[in-house]
């Protein structure tokens, strides 16, 4: 029987995942660096030593790195079952629905040391959470992924679906930014005076949250009902092999690398920006992102509009162009003439379009590059193709969160920031590879 096509409340639905992993992910990205190695002047205490191993990578690096390395290797492990899974309730939400309380309880867990002070135990710790918490994300957001080419048939459908993807992924952005607003009121209004009690509350509860979010689409979507994908009978390694044989794919998968380990270093030092190079509170963050997402929600229906006139490629050309601008001014933040709050809601503001296109193609354009590949090959793959992906993805995070912490050494205090500002010029370099990969890349149709 020919699939139902996703009524509009489904797609809300199904969005709704989305934001749910991005509480989840961008906690972690966000608030890592700056729980384990606050800057001088936050009120945390440093949890892990500040040491170099071989004199060049520090033990926060090192962590960051462990949870993703494993994850990347499992990534097309849960992506191989799923896509060959006959369960009868699809093959995607099962995998799903046992993810969504492991990632959740250890994603809490990762911000409760062992120790409140800095110990090699909390880097052990640190290490088995983080590593737990990528593997069962990871059980989540490829199978969910993989049904994007499966519940829209049309390019048309794939972009607005993956607007609505992406207007979940930037909610949760706005939610996990405001962590330390969030855990300014739980010290106001609990009476609470230890900073590192307030955040572990604050972060927990937002753990929470994201568990009934994710819930979300298991609950509400029959996929059955709304996709006719049919299981692969490739093996693993085989169907590895395939997935990455296109060269067009490997262009998207290079950019897309370079992308996301730019955005990491963004991510993970906004706070530091904030306080060190412009010296403001930290809860300026939590507006700032809010500002930023808000504004790039204004931009979707132009990325549309632009997609479908002048092809998904020059837009995210531009997008990474004007991207590698707006990292230069990193360098520059505290040194400008113009007041610290003009100089970062200037840069946030800037960066609302390329930001906003760059959520929400890339994952169009994957799901073409599946679909097409399905029809070549006759092997439905989705879920592979969107694991190389995230193996990327993870892989640019990662070195993202490592690069951002080594950098940390040259300084990240107020007066001694050079290590900060370097930041900026590496974002810089990393989307200007990004618009070279993705120059060479033919999108199909045009």
């Amino acid at each position: 029987m020919p699939r139902e096509k996703l009524p509009l409340g489904k797609q809300v639905a199904y969005a709704a995942g989305m934001m749910g992993w991005s509480i989840l992910t961008n906690v972690v990205i966000v608030m890592l660096p700056y729980y384990y190695l606050p800057p001088s002047n936050s009120g945390l205490t440093p949890l892990v030593p500040q040491l170099l191993l071989l004199g060049v990578v520090n033990i926060l690096s090192v962590i960051a790195a462990s949870g993703r390395l494993v994850d990347a290797v499992y990534d097309p492990f849960i992506a191989s079952l799923s896509d060959k899974s006959r369960s009868r309730r699809g093959r995607r939400i099962p995998f799903m629905r046992i993810a969504i309380l492991p990632a959740a309880l250890f994603c809490a867990l990762t911000f409760h040391p062992l120790v409140k002070a800095e110990s090699m135990r909390n880097a052990w710790w640190l290490a088995g959470t983080m590593i737990l918490f990528f593997v069962s994300a990871t059980t989540y957001i490829i199978p969910y992924n993989a049904l994007l080419p499966e519940l829209a048939e049309t390019p048309g459908e794939k972009v607005r679906l993956s607007s609505y993807q992406q207007v979940g992924f930037v909610l949760g952005i706005i939610v996990s930014a405001l962590v330390n607003n969030i855990a300014d009121a739980v010290q106001i209004g609990f009476g609470i005076t230890d900073r590192d009690i307030a955040l572990q509350i604050t972060i927990a509860g937002l753990c929470v949250l994201a568990a009934v979010i994710l819930a979300i689409p298991v609950l509400v979507l029959d996929e059955k009902r709304y996709s006719d994908s049919k299981p692969s009978h490739l093996s693993l390694w085989p169907a590895v092999r395939q997935t990455f044989a296109s060269p067009n794919f490997r262009y998207y998968l290079i950019s897309d690398f370079s992308y996301y380990m730019a955005l990491s270093i963004i991510s993970s030092g906004l706070l530091y920006f904030v306080t060190v190079l412009l010296r403001l509170p930290e809860s300026e963050s939590g507006i700032l992102t809010a500002t930023m997402v808000l504004v790039s929600l204004v931009f979707y229906p132009l990325i549309n509009f632009l997609a479908a006139r002048w092809g998904k490629k020059p837009v995210v050309l531009v997008s990474f162009a004007a991207l590698s601008l707006i990292f230069i001014m990193i360098y520059f933040l505290g040194r400008l003439p113009a007041s610290p709050k003009t100089q970062i809601f200037t840069l946030v503001i800037c960066a609302a379009f390329p930001l906003a296109s760059l959520g929400i193609l890339p994952n169009a354009i994957l799901a073409e590059i599946a679909q097409q590949d399905a029809v070549r090959t006759g092997e439905n793959r989705e879920g592979m193709f969107f694991a190389v992906k995230y193996l990327f993805v993870k892989l640019g995070q990662t070195l993202g969160i490592a690069l951002f912490a080594f950098l940390t050494v040259y300084g990240k205090d107020p007066g001694h920031d050079q290590g900060l500002r370097l930041n900026g010029v590496c974002g810089m370099v990393l989307c200007l590879l990004a618009f070279i990969f993705f120059s060479r890349f033919r999108e199909t149709g045009r």
